[in-house]
């Protein structure tokens, strides 16, 4: 029987989900009852605020992380699971702005980025099933020149040994489909289970010292020096705030949930498949993405199941069944499995910018910020941390680069901005269909 869940239910567990069923760490941790100070609080559960309170309990900074629901709950324990190196959707149109060397810098940190996710796997010895092997798949002739320009360029950087370019008669190396013209494979990016990671690194968190508690949604933020953060029953006292809600923003600023745009996104998740079947269709199991405006993604799971995911949304509504949403599009792509079971259907928020730059800085010396990943929030997320702690620690050459772009509010205002959106999005996916 398919496992079915509103995309938008809220509850003191993590929703139903291929991720939540083969969960590793299910430590709990207590809600906030009380009055307690710290040099930092940090709001928010996800990739972002627990690895801002790693990276600053590594520097020896006392945290509290404070989490509405669940650690991972959001979009860090639901998502693709595809770790892709870079921090955005290109970079060139930010040139201007940020001049040749903010461009090379904000590279640099994009391939930073999934170093950071590596190491921290290995230093804290945490099983999420990491696998490496990405690729970008070309659905029309201008997707193909696409590639062929990008690796040429990649090739004058010293990251250019990790890619290919796949031309029509090689795609089967990938992928056991025929609706591509091509791929670029890279072998530094890859594939995690993200509800393992983002738990494993609380759990880390922990072990150093950072106060985590859940079912603690923050109420009011009255800012000053120090700031205080109210939740329902307790309240935290700190010298510095970090702000990383993301999609799940809207309540704690407004500056911030106007310059954000929830968006759901959603995957479905077979029976697992005998070895053979697995071959066929991911041989070197790649994560890929295919290059239209509303894109498939896909890979395999450690136990053979395929993970697709797509229909990315901006209306607002929810598909009234992501299996029939979705499945049709997996038929597309694979015929052969026409016939398989779905297990588990799932969705969630993710938080997407007007420019597709994340928006990573600070809205007072004292009040930082990171959000609007855009699809790249599992590697980015971890940098945007490091970024943060480097800044409190004395260090803003980063943040200060970052910062130099800025981020549009969404017009519309909060009743308005999602169909604007959708209709500007309907455009570009008629694009697509030409």
């Amino acid at each position: 029987m398919t496992t079915t869940l509103n995309p938008r239910t809220h509850g003191p567990d993590h929703p139903v989900s291929y991720y939540a069923a083969t969960a590793r760490y299910d430590q709990r941790y207590p809600q906030l009852t009380e009055s307690i100070r710290a040099d930092v609080c940090v709001v928010g559960g996800g990739f972002g605020g627990v690895n801002t309170a790693l990276e600053l309990a590594e520097r020896g900074y006392s945290v509290v992380l404070l989490e509405a629901h669940r650690i991972g709950w959001g979009a860090s324990g639901r998502n693709g699971g595809q770790l892709i190196r870079g921090i955005g959707h290109g970079l060139e149109p930010f040139r201007k702005t940020l001049g040749d060397a903010g461009v090379a810098a904000v590279e640099a940190m994009g391939n930073e980025a999934v170093d950071i996710v590596t190491q921290r796997i290995e230093r804290y010895n945490i099983d999420c099933d990491i696998r490496w092997g990405f690729a970008d798949l070309a659905n029309r002739p201008r997707h193909w020149a696409e590639l062929q320009s990008h690796f040429d360029e990649l090739q004058n950087t010293d990251i250019g040994h990790q890619f290919e370019l796949l031309p029509p008669e090689r795609l089967g190396e990938v992928v056991g489909s025929n609706r591509y013209l091509g791929a670029l494979v890279d072998s530094g990016s890859g594939h995690v289970h993200p509800l393992n990671l983002v738990t494993g690194e609380a759990r880390a968190a922990a072990d150093l010292g950072v106060r985590i508690f859940e079912r603690s949604a923050v109420l009011d933020i009255v800012e000053g020096e120090p700031v205080l953060v109210k939740t329902e029953a307790g309240q935290v006292v700190a010298d510095r705030l970090v702000l990383c809600g993301n999609a799940y923003v809207s309540g704690l600023n407004k500056t911030l949930a106007g310059k954000v745009l929830p968006a759901g996104s959603y995957v479905i998740a077979t029976e697992p498949l005998d070895e053979a079947t697995a071959r066929q269709i991911l041989p070197g199991r790649h994560a890929v993405c295919d290059m239209n405006v509303a894109l498939d993604y896909y890979r395999l799971s450690a136990d053979n199941r395929l993970l697709f995911g797509g229909l990315c949304n901006y209306s607002g509504r929810d598909p009234r069944s992501i299996e029939a949403a979705l499945k049709p599009h997996l038929d597309r792509v694979f015929p052969a499995l026409r016939d398989i079971h779905i297990d588990y259907q799932w969705g969630g928020m993710i938080g997407i910018g007007a420019n597709r730059f994340p928006q990573i800085g600070r809205l007072k010396p004292n009040i930082y910020y990171a959000q609007a990943y855009s699809g790249h929030g599992v590697n980015v997320t971890h940098l945007a941390a490091r970024v943060i702690a480097e800044s409190m620690h004395g260090d803003s050459e980063r943040l200060n680069v970052l910062e130099k772009v800025k981020h549009l509010t969404f017009p519309g205002g909060p009743r308005f901005r999602s169909p604007l959106l959708a209709l500007g999005m309907l455009y570009f996916r008629m694009k697509d269909w030409v």
